[in-house]
């Protein structure tokens, strides 16, 4: 039976809401190839100079000042989470169905807030220009991390700030990515 707890078979499926961040050591961070398809490896590499301007898909979303509203998610929070899905099932003793988990802070920010936090921490402006939006993005989305924390008694710890701080300090000291060798 693979819904008792005495199976072999315990699972969590934790939905993610916009991963952001590094290692505060500045040591681990993220290096995408190519084009990034996320907002903060963009924003700390136009803040580097990889990259000379960022564009923000769309200014005329129904949010405050018209971009898109994403909720972001520290690593180190999220890394937190995962801990925290494990010592749930570890634990579990009773019967139980898989688990589906959103992993968010339960707020919103905006690109353009987004870029405003990341230019107060690392005291570099970030160019950027509006562009036409991407087909399929919608105006807001973030997380109701309710059943997170009720279950798993999870809840964030990392702020915005942090995010930001975290990016900044691994892509200043790794603006190539890793250094091999």
């Amino acid at each position: 039976d693979l819904n008792t707890c005495d199976s072999a078979w315990k699972i969590a499926i934790l939905r993610y809401f916009n991963p952001v961040g590094a290692h505060e050591s500045g040591l681990i961070g993220e290096n995408p190839n190519g084009i990034p398809n996320n907002l903060m490896p963009l924003i700390a590499q136009t803040a580097v100079g990889k990259r000379k301007i960022l564009n923000v898909y769309g200014g005329d979303y129904d949010t405050t000042d018209g971009t898109g509203v994403r909720d972001y998610i520290h690593v180190v929070d999220l890394a937190e989470a995962h801990v925290k899905a494990i010592q749930y099932l570890d634990s579990c003793n009773e019967n139980i169905e898989p688990l589906f988990i959103n992993i968010g802070t339960g707020k919103g920010y905006s690109v353009l807030e987004m870029i405003q936090t990341f230019e107060q921490v690392s005291k570099r402006k970030i160019p950027y220009r509006i562009v036409d939006r991407r087909s399929g993005d919608i105006a807001k989305c973030y997380a109701d991390s309710s059943f997170a924390n009720k279950i798993l008694h999870w809840k964030v710890n990392k702020t915005v700030e942090d995010m930001c701080k975290d990016s900044w300090n691994w892509q200043k000291n790794n603006p190539n990515g890793y250094k091999s060798g």
